[in-house]
């Protein structure tokens, strides 16, 4: 599986690399450790990563 290109971080995370990044892959998200990119990725599909992102948003307020 060939790890995509596009990695992302929140801007909120500013320099530090002590979190997860964040690809756009063509059926839903791929995520990774910011700290050992080398060690692999996760891959959601869209409704896992639809209902991931809902439940943050739902718990960060």
């Amino acid at each position: 599986m060939q790890s995509p290109q596009n990695w992302r971080k929140s801007s909120y995370s500013g320099d530090r690399n002590n979190c997860v990044e964040v690809a756009d892959v063509p059926s839903g998200a791929a995520v990774r450790d910011s700290q050992n990119p080398g060690l692999g990725h996760l891959r959601f599909g869209l409704t896992e990563w639809a209902a991931f992102l809902s439940s943050a948003e739902m718990h960060r307020r």
